[in-house]
């Protein structure tokens, strides 16, 4: 895209008072739900020390949320978009509810701990049918707060949002549940989710661009169609839904604190965190500073530097060096969250930004939870440092062969 003679300020965006609205309620919202991940991890692990139970936690959410994906970007188009989210988030509050009862000394001194690890999952199969409708709706709104010349500066302070919020999310459940217990995290996590909404509640009611009601599964065709065809689209989600799959170990993160590195809840929280910062540090450059030119090219590098980091990180016994391959993992998933959600913001029409990002979603949010139930039982056949050495090495081979079978791809620009 070749630059105008004047360098718009990126955070112009921030005049819109909408937009402000929408960011921090954005970030309050996902810092809650990305704190409940972590305190879940932790909490799954201590009940039933099973890697192959970490597996199942991502599974539990990746079912609800790919069976209902297509169905809720249909449902995301034809509804108008801030009622829908603010319903999804008071679902989400119910959920959290739960949580803490199952958290309490009661429920441990009554029920066994798989009887209550059954009953997490089943709160969390739930989170992951909210996470269908939210997920999507969020990324869809996007577009009706902020002009089209703004979308790209708005998708990636929006990504940066989004990583700020799960870095938070990320290193503060570690001190929490060391300070406070693991109860007790999750009325933090009300609290936030509570701060999310109001908010959100702020933005106005937007308009519905698909005026013409066609039968549900014509309208999810057509969303699948258009991503199909529209091969920087298809490229991008397909690169990253496989790296993510193979080569994501935040799943087995609670095994290599607790069993590998011996570093405990707050350095766990630090560990967990390291992914993200390194993403936003990236995020934040790119916004300031954004890619130019050959960025399909840079994609590609960049998911190739992911794999290796991920190998690093599997070999690594000492905290410090741990550490520092995922925050550099980060950095490279950055580049990746920035070159793909600016494409979609450009290339997606109004009237189908709900199907699209619904597909997004089940290509790129649900490649974690499935990579999640991978690691747990590639962890439990072949051990732990050998299944994420493999998970790395099969992202490197995902690269390889995409460089070759999608050239449209690798020359992309925008």
């Amino acid at each position: 895209m070749p630059e105008s003679g004047v360098k718009k300020n990126p955070y112009s965006v921030f005049k819109i008072p909408e937009f402000t609205h929408f960011i921090i309620g954005r970030c309050l919202y996902i810092m809650g739900i990305r704190m409940t991940g972590t305190v879940i991890g932790w909490w799954i692990y201590l009940l039933t020390n099973s890697k192959l139970a970490l597996g199942f936690v991502g599974l539990s959410e990746v079912i609800p949320a790919l069976s209902l994906a297509l169905y809720a970007g249909h449902h995301i188009d034809v509804n108008e978009k801030r009622k829908l989210l603010l319903r999804c988030i008071l679902a989400y509050t119910v959920c959290i509810f739960l949580l803490i009862i199952l958290s309490t000394n009661y429920s441990h001194n009554t029920l066994n701990q798989w009887t209550i690890a059954a009953l997490i999952c089943t709160v969390i199969g739930l989170t992951g049918a909210i996470r269908a409708f939210s997920g999507p709706t969020f990324s869809a709104l996007i577009s009706q707060i902020v002009p089209k010349e703004d979308l790209p500066s708005a998708a990636s302070i929006s990504s940066a949002t989004w990583l700020i919020a799960s870095i938070f999310g990320h290193a503060s459940a570690g001190f929490l549940i060391a300070f406070i217990g693991i109860n007790n995290s999750f009325f933090v996590v009300l609290f936030l989710v509570a701060g999310g909404y109001f908010f959100l509640s702020k933005l106005s009611v937007k308009p519905v661009f698909v005026t013409v009601k066609s039968k549900t599964w014509q309208s999810v065709k057509e969303g699948l169609s258009y991503v199909f065809k529209t091969k920087e689209i298809l490229g991008a989600l397909s690169l990253d839904l496989f790296a993510v799959l193979f080569g994501g170990a935040v799943a087995l993160v609670p095994v290599f604190a607790k069993d590998i590195l011996n570093i405990g809840p707050i350095g766990f929280g630090w560990l967990n965190a390291a992914t993200d910062i390194g993403s936003i540090m990236t995020v934040t450059f790119l916004t300031i500073r954004p890619l130019r030119s050959n960025q399909g090219r840079i994609f590609f590098y960049a998911v190739a530097g992911f794999g290796i980091c991920i190998i690093l990180f599997a070999i690594s016994k000492v905290f410090w060096l741990s550490f520092a391959a995922l925050l550099i993992s980060g950095c490279m998933d950055g580049v990746s969250v920035i070159v793909r959600s600016t494409i979609l913001q450009l290339k997606t029409p109004d009237e189908l930004r709900g199907r699209v990002m619904s597909v997004n979603s089940m290509f790129i949010n649900s490649s974690n939870e499935l990579g999640q139930f991978e690691s747990g039982v590639a962890a439990k056949l072949m051990g732990t440092v050998t299944s994420v050495v493999f998970g790395g090495c099969m992202t490197l081979a995902v690269v390889v062969f995409t460089w070759f079978k999608a050239p449209s791809l690798r020359k992309m620009e925008y």
